[in-house]
């Protein structure tokens, strides 16, 4: 049977999602989404055909492992056994997923805003003596609960404006901290 336009063959997007956990696993997130389709068995335009870009596509790996976490929450034994739907949340383990997403995204970006707070303190204004443990504070800073909550499928009532100002106050007591 023919698929109708504008139609998404399931197949093949698991396979794409497969093989960008695969290839950014191995790669990082500089990796290029030729290698991702080469891996997929399809080719790259397939791949923004189902994602969009390859922020879409990191997106939908976080979204399918929030998905595979909180699974157990919404089937009836978990409704009857609260402590055992928890119990079998943090007991998940895909470490080829956690490790995938970790690389190309925590990892990644931490190590970039080190290699920044290094290049800051090398020019004199910033005074951070490990840029990787700084590097960690400032995302434990931003991040906080709120993401903790979203990724557990908790309502967050999170407008722009919250966002900008939690950034803004995180930026702030972070400058004050490591201030040259």
């Amino acid at each position: 049977m023919a698929r109708v336009i504008g139609q998404i063959d399931l197949s093949k997007n698991e396979a794409i999602l497969d093989a960008a956990i695969a290839v950014l696993g191995e790669r990082g997130i500089t990796a290029p989404m030729e290698a991702i389709a080469r891996h997929a068995g399809v080719s790259k335009q397939t791949i923004y055909n189902h994602y969009g870009s390859k922020a879409e596509l990191v997106r939908a790996l976080a979204l399918r492992r929030v998905h595979e976490m909180t699974a157990a929450l919404e089937t009836p034994e978990g409704l009857d056994d609260p402590a055992q739907a928890l119990a079998m949340i943090s007991a998940f383990d895909m470490p080829d997923i956690a490790r995938a997403m970790f690389e190309a995204g925590p990892k990644e970006s931490r190590a970039g805003l080190a290699r920044f707070l290094a290049l800051e303190t090398e020019a004199g204004r910033l005074d951070c003596p490990d840029p990787r443990q700084a590097a960690e504070f400032f995302a434990g800073m931003v991040i906080g609960s709120h993401q903790s909550a979203a990724l557990l499928g908790m309502p967050v009532d999170m407008t722009e404006a919250k966002i900008d100002a939690i950034a803004r106050e995180a930026a702030a007591r972070f400058l004050k901290a490591y201030a040259a």
